[in-house]
């Protein structure tokens, strides 16, 4: 590790701490040259995650877009604040857990749903209404209609 005082190579490390339930490494460095302590993090890198698309374009996994798309469904609805980062926290670790490398868009969109849906209903039916693209009124009942058959069976 580089000194950021010198730039000297030899350093020593002083003291090392887990963080954040040990997936982070906290060392304090000393360098051999100017003795200047100074502070490093270590982080595992977690293996690339690729999006399969319908039409079959490939891309990165984004947990920030897929946040983005919960946060616009639980827009103005009374949720806890921070309900869609845990929601795509969630759903990031159960993919990285599964071991696949390649992921299909339309499995990361089902799990979206299942979060929503036990978070808030509504939230639930805009993103569905926008994720399943639904052509006329009908398409919108029947999902109202079958939540309406969940709830049901949950009381």
């Amino acid at each position: 590790m580089r000194c950021p005082q010198c730039g000297e190579r030899e350093t020593r490390v002083v003291d090392s701490r887990d963080l954040d339930d040990s997936a982070t490494i906290r060392r304090r460095r000393e360098c051999a040259a100017c003795a200047t302590r100074f502070t490093t993090y270590e982080r595992v890198e977690a293996a690339r995650l690729v999006v399969v698309k319908r039409d079959g374009v490939r891309q990165e996994f984004d947990r920030d877009k897929l946040a983005s798309g919960l946060r616009k469904a639980l827009t103005r609805r009374p949720v806890p604040d921070g309900s869609a980062e845990a929601a795509a926290d969630a759903i990031e670790a159960e993919l990285r857990s599964a071991g696949a490398s390649e992921i299909p868009s339309s499995r990361i969109g089902a799990m979206a749903m299942d979060k929503l849906r036990g978070i808030d209903q509504i939230a639930y039916i805009r993103f569905a209404s926008v994720y399943q693209s639904f052509e006329d009124l009908e398409d919108l009942k029947r999902e109202v209609d079958t939540l309406f058959d969940s709830r049901g069976d949950d009381r």
